[in-house]
Protein backbone atom coordinates (compact mmCIF):
# COMPACT_ATOMS: atom_id res chain seq x y z
CA UNK A 1 0.00 0.00 0.00
CA UNK A 2 1.75 3.36 -0.94
CA UNK A 3 2.18 6.38 1.39
CA UNK A 4 -0.12 9.34 1.29
CA UNK A 5 1.41 12.24 0.08
CA UNK A 6 1.14 14.00 2.76
CA UNK A 7 3.23 12.10 4.69
CA UNK A 8 5.74 11.53 2.12
CA UNK A 9 6.37 15.07 1.96
CA UNK A 10 6.50 15.24 5.90
CA UNK A 11 8.98 12.31 6.27
CA UNK A 12 11.10 14.13 3.47
CA UNK A 13 10.86 17.72 5.26
CA UNK A 14 11.37 15.84 8.70
CA UNK A 15 14.78 13.93 6.58
CA UNK A 16 15.79 17.59 5.68
CA UNK A 17 15.36 19.36 9.24
CA UNK A 18 17.50 16.00 10.95
CA UNK A 19 19.96 16.57 8.06
CA UNK A 20 20.46 20.22 8.97
CA UNK A 21 20.32 20.19 12.28
CA UNK A 22 22.99 17.21 12.27
CA UNK A 23 24.98 19.43 9.52
CA UNK A 24 24.83 22.34 12.39
CA UNK A 25 25.98 19.70 15.49
CA UNK A 26 28.78 18.03 13.63
CA UNK A 27 29.85 19.69 10.43
CA UNK A 28 30.09 23.27 11.77
CA UNK A 29 27.04 23.99 9.64
CA UNK A 30 24.81 27.29 10.70
CA UNK A 31 21.66 26.65 12.63
CA UNK A 32 18.52 25.52 11.08
CA UNK A 33 15.90 27.79 11.10
CA UNK A 34 14.23 27.53 14.82
CA UNK A 35 17.08 26.82 16.35
CA UNK A 36 18.99 28.36 19.24
CA UNK A 37 22.38 29.41 18.24
CA UNK A 38 23.69 29.56 21.62
CA UNK A 39 22.46 25.99 22.49
CA UNK A 40 23.74 24.50 19.19
CA UNK A 41 26.65 25.75 20.02
CA UNK A 42 27.08 24.29 24.25
CA UNK A 43 25.71 20.87 22.42
CA UNK A 44 28.15 21.34 19.86
CA UNK A 45 31.19 22.07 22.18
CA UNK A 46 30.36 18.87 24.12
CA UNK A 47 29.95 16.59 21.35
CA UNK A 48 33.43 17.41 20.01
CA UNK A 49 34.67 17.11 24.05
CA UNK A 50 32.76 13.71 23.98
CA UNK A 51 34.44 12.40 21.21
CA UNK A 52 38.01 13.76 22.50
CA UNK A 53 37.76 11.73 25.72
CA UNK A 54 36.83 8.53 23.40
CA UNK A 55 39.36 9.26 21.30
CA UNK A 56 41.68 9.53 24.43
CA UNK A 57 40.53 6.12 25.58
CA UNK A 58 41.26 4.11 22.10
CA UNK A 59 44.59 5.92 21.24
CA UNK A 60 45.88 7.03 24.90
CA UNK A 61 48.96 7.55 23.34
CA UNK A 62 47.41 10.84 21.25
CA UNK A 63 47.13 13.31 24.61
CA UNK A 64 50.42 12.02 26.25
CA UNK A 65 52.39 12.96 22.94
CA UNK A 66 50.24 16.10 21.76
CA UNK A 67 50.07 17.20 25.63
CA UNK A 68 48.24 21.04 25.96
CA UNK A 69 47.79 20.17 22.24
CA UNK A 70 45.44 17.68 22.21
CA UNK A 71 42.47 19.37 22.63
CA UNK A 72 42.83 21.76 20.72
CA UNK A 73 44.35 19.64 17.96
CA UNK A 74 40.68 17.36 18.38
CA UNK A 75 38.39 20.39 18.02
CA UNK A 76 40.31 21.57 14.69
CA UNK A 77 40.04 17.78 13.54
CA UNK A 78 36.17 17.76 14.38
CA UNK A 79 35.63 20.51 12.41
CA UNK A 80 37.35 19.42 9.48
CA UNK A 81 35.68 16.01 9.62
CA UNK A 82 32.77 14.56 11.28
CA UNK A 83 32.92 11.23 12.53
CA UNK A 84 31.93 8.36 10.40
CA UNK A 85 33.63 5.31 10.72
CA UNK A 86 34.52 5.38 13.90
CA UNK A 87 36.78 6.29 16.79
CA UNK A 88 40.23 3.75 15.73
CA UNK A 89 40.01 5.00 11.98
CA UNK A 90 39.28 8.72 13.28
CA UNK A 91 42.36 8.76 15.64
CA UNK A 92 44.53 7.76 12.48
CA UNK A 93 42.41 10.25 10.44
CA UNK A 94 43.87 13.37 13.37
CA UNK A 95 47.21 12.13 13.36
CA UNK A 96 47.26 12.25 9.38
CA UNK A 97 45.45 15.81 9.35
CA UNK A 98 48.46 17.12 12.28
CA UNK A 99 50.78 15.59 9.70
CA UNK A 100 49.78 16.67 6.50
CA UNK A 101 50.86 19.58 4.63
CA UNK A 102 48.29 21.48 6.38
CA UNK A 103 48.54 20.85 10.14
CA UNK A 104 47.22 23.93 11.56
CA UNK A 105 49.00 23.41 14.85
CA UNK A 106 53.13 24.24 14.67
CA UNK A 107 54.35 20.77 16.06
CA UNK A 108 57.76 20.34 16.96
CA UNK A 109 60.21 17.80 15.70
CA UNK A 110 59.57 15.33 18.65
CA UNK A 111 56.07 15.49 18.34
CA UNK A 112 56.25 14.92 14.44
CA UNK A 113 58.80 11.86 15.22
CA UNK A 114 56.19 10.61 17.70
CA UNK A 115 53.12 10.96 15.85
CA UNK A 116 54.48 9.58 12.86
CA UNK A 117 56.13 6.42 14.77
CA UNK A 118 52.31 6.55 16.36
CA UNK A 119 50.51 6.36 12.72
CA UNK A 120 52.92 3.90 11.29
CA UNK A 121 52.22 1.31 14.22
CA UNK A 122 48.47 1.86 13.98
CA UNK A 123 47.55 2.51 10.52
CA UNK A 124 46.03 -0.34 8.85
CA UNK A 125 48.63 -1.69 5.92
CA UNK A 126 47.87 -1.07 2.75
CA UNK A 127 46.53 -4.03 0.26
CA UNK A 128 49.47 -6.27 -0.60
CA UNK A 129 51.93 -4.19 2.26
CA UNK A 130 50.97 -6.26 4.82
CA UNK A 131 53.77 -9.06 4.84
CA UNK A 132 56.70 -7.00 3.53
CA UNK A 133 56.17 -4.63 6.10
CA UNK A 134 55.94 -7.27 8.62
CA UNK A 135 59.32 -8.81 7.15
CA UNK A 136 61.29 -5.84 6.66
CA UNK A 137 59.79 -4.55 9.65
CA UNK A 138 62.26 -7.46 12.12
CA UNK A 139 65.28 -6.84 9.66
CA UNK A 140 67.94 -5.14 11.79
CA UNK A 141 71.78 -4.47 9.31
CA UNK A 142 74.12 -7.05 9.44
CA UNK A 143 77.50 -6.10 10.71
CA UNK A 144 80.04 -5.46 7.98
CA UNK A 145 82.91 -8.36 7.47
CA UNK A 146 86.06 -6.58 7.19
CA UNK A 147 87.51 -7.91 4.02
CA UNK A 148 90.55 -10.18 3.77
Amino acid sequence: MAEPPELLAARRRLAAAQDALLASLVGGAPPPPGFDRDRLHVQRRALVAKRAAVLAKVAPELPEILGTAYRPAVVAHAARQPLRDGYRPDAIALVRGLLGPEPGLALDHETRRRLTRWLAEHEPPTRGTGALRRAVGGMRPRARRKER
